[in-house]
């Protein structure tokens, strides 16, 4: 079974998290995301450049969530999509991008915190998870297709 991948981002919350609600009801989180750029030198050094901003948004509990825990200068990896839409400016129409985070919390690999394992009200109990079958599992393991050598024919 293959993987399934999304789309994600990663990079720092630049701008303090703005709450809004949507015109159904629901919580929305926005702020500028930023990402810092590096060029390669020749010699194999790296130049920092000026960062890069785009506009970053989650809905719903996600949202909650969001605005419950990020701040601004935190380092985040988010997975969501990209969205992209037309907004007026000076009377012209502008096209805009956003990435929409579905799921996002902060980057471990640049920030220190203790987690909290309580769970959460009105969620569903644990699944029974199996351990993983590691590859000494005879029942996960495959037979491997025979191949002959064709070297030194």
């Amino acid at each position: 079974m293959a993987i399934q991948t999304k789309e994600s981002v990663s990079g720092f919350i630049a701008t303090d998290p703005q709450h809004s609600v949507t015109e159904t009801g629901k919580t929305r989180f926005y702020a500028r995301l930023g990402q810092q750029r590096f060029r390669r030198e020749d010699d194999g050094s790296f130049t920092e450049l000026e960062p890069t901003y785009d506009n970053l948004a989650a809905y719903g509990p996600t949202a909650e969530r969001a605005l419950a825990r990020l701040r601004k200068g935190d380092s985040f990896v988010a997975e969501g999509y990209v969205r992209k839409y037309t907004t007026q400016r000076d009377g012209q129409d502008v096209e805009r991008q956003e990435f929409v985070a579905t799921k996002i919390g902060h980057d471990l690999a640049r920030t220190s915190y203790e987690v909290d394992r309580t769970r959460r009200s009105g969620r569903t109990p644990e699944r029974d998870v199996p351990a993983f079958p590691g590859p000494a599992d005879p029942a996960r393991r495959r037979e491997a297709p025979s191949r002959t050598s064709v070297l030194g024919r």
